[in-house]
């Protein structure tokens, strides 16, 4: 069910990052979920003609406090819904949201955790590094955009984060190239791999087939897709999920 809820802070995380901080008596009635992949979906535009739906958008919830949330979102200059909402709301604004839902946490018996997105899956990503038990081991290679964009966050002592500024190389070739290095711990990892729908397929395969990753261990899934838009993605989304099950099937088959 929709729920309303008012802006109560709003602030630049990084040059591509804001935070927004909504609070109301509404999230005293919701259960957050213990997932640290939880999100919301921001009503942004009513629909257009009658029984049609609202125009939404989803976002990680990155920290839960009484009656406040904190929403991050990756601005993407005037293009689209979220990155100039994210850039005009300010304090006392009301929005209405629908949410929330997640499905991955880090498991504390896992030998090792991987995990991998770009931008839009920092929030997660840092999330779920946060959650982790001290004596975790974990390393994570997340994409973004500049330099100024990289986050000071908190985890377990045996935690690597691995940086990579979007247009040197990609973000699976640095992911597999580490493994050919013997960077990685052994042993199979808990996977989180979350982000543009390329990539998490290419790496979502690899985590399977190389790592020996189950699909109990296993949370991946496309954010978003290069080269089309999210309402575009929405209506592709099907077609991908058909196809993993394919990679998955192949996997098991061999």
């Amino acid at each position: 069910m929709p729920r309303t809820v008012t802006v109560a802070a709003r602030r630049e995380v990084s040059p591509n990052l804001v935070r927004v901080t909504i609070t109301g008596e509404e999230l005293e009635k919701i259960d957050p979920t213990p997932h640290t992949d939880r999100y919301v979906k921001l009503v942004m535009a009513e629909p257009e003609e009658p029984e049609a739906r609202p125009v939404v958008r989803t976002y990680t919830v990155r920290a839960v406090r009484e009656r406040e949330w904190d929403l991050d979102i990756v601005l993407h200059g005037e293009v689209g819904y979220g990155g100039p909402w994210a850039t005009r709301v300010r304090p006392g604004d009301e929005v209405t949201f629908l949410g929330p839902g997640g499905g991955y946490a880090p498991d504390p018996a896992a030998s090792w955790h991987l995990l991998v997105g770009d931008d839009s899956a920092l929030p997660a990503i840092a999330a779920a590094i946060e959650a982790m038990p001290g004596d975790a081991v974990v390393r994570a290679f997340v994409e973004i955009a500049t330099e100024a964009d990289r986050q000071e966050i908190a985890g377990p002592a045996d935690t690597a984060i691995t940086w990579l500024v979007r247009g040197n190389g990609t973000l699976e070739d640095a992911v597999i190239a580490a493994y050919a290095r013997g960077d990685l711990p052994d042993g199979v990892p808990q996977a989180f791999l979350h982000g543009e729908a390329g990539c998490v397929r290419v790496l979502r395969r690899w985590a399977r087939a190389e790592l020996g990753v189950t699909r109990e261990e296993l949370s991946a899934s496309g954010y978003w897709r290069r080269g089309v838009d999210d309402e575009a993605w929405r209506t592709q989304k099907r077609d991908w999920m058909a196809a993993v099950e394919k990679d998955d099937e192949a996997i098991e088959n061999r």
